[in-house]
């Protein structure tokens, strides 16, 4: 029987077709990895925190705020796509040992934050909304804040200091946008020059015009290090890169060691110091 090639062409393009209607679906089930266990307390690490819940959309979102002692600045921390808050407690160990307080929260789905559906969308909402806990529930000032986003809560970051007034960025492992993060999947890369830029981060970080801090770890498995290297060519100054030789995705700051956090803390306290000169 002869192939009815354009038969073929036509269920091709069908598939093409229903592929793009349902691309952003698709590409939530392969982006988010929410877990709902609660494996870690601060308790455990013996922190002293407030438990907090606060409104995001129609759903209710849960973090911890974590106070210091003559603490003002605060560290806004949006975690990556999978595991849940009680999985960084180690990170916000290390961080307010720096002298930095701590907000971390989960999006809609994660831990005990409301059951919804993820999306580019709703991580952004869902970063605003802890924003504004901050401001209207502390009083903490917009100044005083800094964003840190990890991998996907990197997207959160950047395109929350495109809303919001904040002191700082710091953003870690991120990823350029998930069309370049198609083309370096077997399954997607064929199809990946008709895929939407959806999380354009780098489009989005040549606006941002506040200092900012690039972290990547040379030996990333999931996001290429060439990715952290682009964000950082294409972004605005001021603005610095902290190469982690060695370190993979998900390791950063436990191969970067005691420098991972000096790099952190020498960024912030410089920036503070230029910009009390400036004054």
């Amino acid at each position: 029987m002869p192939v009815q090639w354009p038969y073929l062409f036509f269920l091709f393009f069908l598939a093409v077709v229903f592929f793009c209607i349902f691309y952003t679906r698709i590409e939530s089930f392969f982006i988010f990895y929410p877990d709902r266990s609660s494996d870690f307390s601060p308790e455990d690490y013996g922190l002293n925190y407030q438990d907090v819940y606060f409104e995001a959309g129609e759903g209710q979102l849960h973090g911890w705020f974590f106070p210091i002692e003559q603490g003002r600045h605060v560290i806004l921390f949006c975690h990556g796509n999978a595991g849940n808050i009680t999985h960084r407690l180690e990170n916000v160990k290390l961080l307010l040992e720096k002298g930095l307080q701590v907000f971390i929260f989960d999006y809609r789905g994660y831990g005990r934050s409301s059951k919804g559906r993820n999306s580019e969308k709703g991580i952004y909402e869902d970063a605003g909304a802890a924003y504004d806990w901050l401001i209207q529930e502390k009083g903490i000032m917009p100044g005083d804040i800094i964003l840190f986003g990890r991998s996907l809560g990197g997207a959160a970051a950047i395109s929350l200091a495109l809303s919001r007034q904040i002191k700082f960025l710091i953003i870690e492992s991120v990823f350029t946008s998930t069309r370049d993060m198609a083309k370096t999947m077997p399954l997607f890369f064929l199809l990946s020059p008709i895929l939407p830029r959806n999380y354009n981060n780098l489009e989005k970080i040549k606006d941002i015009r506040i200092p900012k801090l690039i972290i990547h770890g040379d030996a990333d498995e999931i996001v290429p290090f060439s990715m952290g290297e682009a964000l950082f060519k294409a972004a605005a100054g001021p603005k610095c890169f902290y190469r982690i030789k060695g370190a993979g995705h998900n390791d950063t700051y436990v191969v970067g060691g005691e420098k991972y956090f000096q790099v952190i803390n020498s960024f912030v306290n410089e920036n503070l110091a230029l910009e009390n000169e400036n004054q």
